[in-house]
């Protein structure tokens, strides 16, 4: 690798931190031991889940495993779908992309994944992988009770689904543990969209819930970071954490309810597909009535691009690519990452070199956008009612906070991949 995209990665790296300072509480109290602490963590977890051949090999698995679980949902969609779902079709097929459906065919693994979930839960297999990961944060950046709880779940579950494990602890949180909680879920993915974003670029990675999986990892500490960072001098009160609570009283029961809870995942993601697909076109439809630049029409995409260039940049991208990885990223950012992962999906081979794709997929790999400020205010507001002020003052440090997390996790295995 040319020596100047690691010093462009590094460089980076002390930019993202750089640029959160005037946004901090207190710059003076930030305790720089913990933000180099959290820095090098990122960087052994990369090192650790991508170069070490046991743990290289046991994620291999895991991609199996998510292609079991397509298969199995197959067998689900088309015994509904007929063919719409990927059963055998009752006509000569000469073209098969043109009966693959995105609705009855992809979609539908998240409705699984939920289901799946749940019933983890319940046997205590996730809660036990939360506490041990939980533990490692713990003892490496001192970050202990329900907001460190809910920072490492958000590995798992989604950026709503996390804070109801402490619930009870919500109203008596500081604003650091408010934001951590909330630049946390915004850092990571939930696991069921994880497994759908893996079978989505499952063609263009080998490994791909490795990395997707590795990158949600590095986000927690990432999330520690720049939570510390905008608010060095409010101390954590470290609650006593209780036992998780029993969502399901069965498995049948921890099936029913994580269906119905992956079917709510699955509509709002069809809507939201059809709703911000339109809206871009319509905006598309009325920046082009712009002055052409450059001999092409403006487009969102273009301004995107141009916007976010210089931090795809930073990441350690090629400027010669930059412009088109600065438009997924501000895809990612102003709608959502699920759009942003469909168009790197659709990408032809030679608009971006293997390396700058898998750097992206870290920096697209996260909540962090326009309507998940709007998603945490009342999802976690409804949790804990007399938070709601601080809510609403705390989602944008969040939302940069955790814009950052996920563009340091892409500098970071821009260095550890080469």
């Amino acid at each position: 690798m040319n020596f100047s995209l690691y010093l462009q990665a590094l460089l980076g790296i002390a930019v993202f931190i750089l640029i959160v300072l005037p946004m901090s509480t207190n710059w003076r109290r930030i305790n720089w031991k913990l933000v180099a602490g959290a820095v090098a963590l990122q960087f052994l977890i990369c090192v650790l889940l991508l170069k070490a051949p046991l743990v290289k090999e046991g994620l291999l698995y895991l991609n199996r495993a998510v292609g079991a679980l397509g298969e199995a949902t197959t067998r689900g969609t088309s015994f509904v779908y007929g063919y719409l779902g990927g059963g055998a079709t009752p006509f000569t097929v000469t073209n098969p992309g043109a009966v693959t459906t995105f609705a009855f065919q992809v979609l539908p693994l998240v409705i699984v994944m939920s289901a799946l979930s749940a019933l983890l839960w319940y046997w205590r297999v996730l809660p036990l992988v939360i506490r041990g990961i939980s533990y490692l944060f713990e003892r490496t950046l001192g970050t202990r009770g329900p907001a460190g709880l809910v920072a490492t779940a958000n590995i798992f579950l989604g950026q709503t689904e996390a804070p109801l494990l402490v619930k009870p602890y919500l109203e008596r949180m500081s604003r650091y543990e408010l934001l951590l909680v909330m630049t946390a879920g915004m850092a990571t993915i939930a696991g069921s969209v994880m497994v759908i974003y893996a079978a989505m670029l499952g063609e263009l990675f080998d490994g791909v819930l490795g990395h997707l999986i590795t990158k949600s990892i590095m986000s927690v500490p990432a999330a520690i970071l720049f939570s510390h960072l905008l608010i060095p001098d409010d101390a954590e009160t470290a609650q006593a954490l209780q036992q998780p609570p029993r969502f399901y009283q069965s498995a049948m029961d921890a099936i029913t309810r994580g269906t119905a809870d992956g079917l709510s995942i699955y509509l709002n993601i069809l809507a939201i597909l059809i709703v911000l697909t339109a809206f871009v076109a319509l905006a598309n439809g009325a920046v082009g009535l712009l002055p052409a630049v450059g001999g092409l029409p403006l487009t969102l995409e273009r301004i995107a691009g141009w916007i976010f260039a210089p931090v795809a940049w930073l990441m350690g991208i090629p400027w010669a690519e930059s412009l088109q990885a600065g438009s997924l990223l501000g895809i990612k950012s102003v709608l959502n990452e699920f759009i942003a992962f469909i168009e790197l999906s659709r990408l032809p081979p030679e608009a971006l070199s293997e390396r700058t794709r898998l750097i992206l997929v870290y920096a697209l790999c996260g909540f962090a956008n326009l309507a998940s400020i709007g998603i945490q205010i009342s999802g976690i507001g409804a949790m804990a009612p007399s938070r709601r002020d601080d809510l609403v003052a705390l989602a944008w440090p969040a939302f940069v906070g955790a814009t950052l997390a996920s563009c340091m996790a892409g500098a970071v295995v821009s260095i550890v991949a080469g």
